[in-house]
């Protein structure tokens, strides 16, 4: 209990009702706050005992009197130290509506952030992604222990979030939960979400991410060069598991699409075009983004060598992206990659290493990726030193024969 933390009761002298008798009031006082109101008991002025803050005298009316003061003055400590307890912050105002029983419903963290995630849930399929859905729900989950575990209560009102609950959040999933910097900046936007969404309802005016900046930090997301992709290609394997896992890898090294949606792929994603070649028309599963892809020579020769050898019409050999990952891993060290071989590395290879480091232009690139802004498609590609030669090679090329006019000079 705060020693800060005191209950007064006085008497309103000046105003004494026709009976004679003056209401006595309630002050409590916690951290320099106070809020005041009537007890509904009443006393003759001259009876009160100002210094003792109770009634004078050791008559059986005094002595009924104070048992009733006492009553009140237990109440409200009672009241005190549950919302202490469960509460991230007090205040005299919640200490007198809860002894009045006075129910004010305040929106809460938690409560504002389920019902966000049942609206993201309603959306899934249309405009959200199950990936985007589980994401938040795990922020949801982080800050639930974030508040059992640092701040010992199992929510808090919006409007009692600072700046501070919002660095200690983040102190939280770094330390506690071992969270790098990204994924840390990632949890801390999905609350600021929530936070915003609060403040755009009106069950807030303050933001506390106010002074709060949300960095990321640049990662090399890594691709295979020219010369690691052949040694991948040309490498066959007895092992059939492993042949299947480099079959789909080399494909959305040539197609760019993400490994959920070429597990996805039917029959029917495969059309002739405007140019009478074959594409790949299809949506990506993450964002519902509709994306259009040439087929080449690499990814069709793959098709055919498992059309129909594979149940339900499927066009290439299915399994999970955790196995297919794992997979991978066998296969980086058998063709001697040192790389970290991922389902999504094959994405970042085609952006790099198959399609802009070819010339291919970035806009045409992220469409293909199915990216809605050409800032997440440079997040993608890397131009490689290949590319910096080629282009300079040509860029000499167009200037033969200018040097001959500096050595004239």
């Amino acid at each position: 209990m705060s020693s800060t933390f005191k209950i007064l009761f006085y008497v309103r002298k000046n105003y004494v009702s026709k009976t004679g008798k003056a209401g006595i009031m309630i002050r409590i006082t916690l951290n320099g706050e106070l809020c005041q109101f009537s007890s509904k008991l009443e006393i003759e002025p001259e009876l009160w005992d100002t210094k003792g803050s109770k009634a004078a005298g050791k008559s059986m009316e005094a002595a009924r009197l104070n048992a009733l003061l006492e009553n009140l003055r237990s109440s409200l400590m009672n009241h005190y130290r549950t919302i202490e307890k469960e509460e991230a912050m007090v205040s005299p105002e919640k200490i007198r509506n809860a002894f009045l029983g006075i129910k004010t419903r305040e929106e809460t963290l938690l409560g504002v952030f389920a019902q966000y995630n049942v609206n993201l849930k309603r959306l899934e399929g249309i405009s959200k992604s199950k990936t985007t859905i589980e994401k938040y729900d795990r922020a949801y989950r982080r800050l639930e222990s974030f508040m059992q575990a640092r701040c010992n209560i199992k929510d808090i009102a919006l409007r009692e979030i600072n700046y501070q609950f919002v660095t200690n959040f983040e102190n939280y999933l770094r330390s506690d939960c071992g969270c790098g910097e990204n994924t840390t900046a990632k949890f801390m936007q999905y609350f600021r979400t929530i936070i915003l969404t609060a403040k755009n309802n009106g069950w807030i005016t303050a933001d506390p991410f106010h002074n709060y900046k949300i960095t990321f930090k640049k990662v090399d997301r890594g691709y295979l060069s020219d010369e690691e992709l052949q040694k991948l290609m040309q490498k066959s394997f007895s092992i059939e598991r492993l042949e299947h896992v480099k079959d789909i890898f080399i494909f959305c090294c040539f197609t760019g699409l993400a490994f959920v949606d070429v597990m996805g792929l039917s029959k029917e994603n495969i059309r002739t075009s405007f140019d009478d070649n074959l594409w790949i028309m299809t949506k990506r599963h993450k964002t519902n983004v509709k994306v259009t892809v040439p087929l080449l020579k690499v990814p069709l020769m793959i098709l055919e060598k498992y059309k129909g050898k594979l149940p339900k019409e499927a066009l290439l050999p299915t399994m999970s992206n955790q196995k297919m990952n794992a997979y991978l891993k066998e296969i980086g060290t058998l063709c001697e990659i040192d790389k970290n071989l991922t389902t999504h590395l094959a994405r970042h290879t085609f952006a790099t290493t198959t399609t802009l480091s070819k010339g291919v232009p970035i806009e045409t690139v992220s469409k293909m990726l199915g990216h809605t802004k050409l800032q997440t498609t440079q997040i993608y590609a890397r131009i490689t030193d290949n590319k910096i030669s080629n282009d300079m090679n040509k860029l000499a090329g167009k200037l033969n024969g200018i040097e001959n006019m500096y050595e004239s000079n």
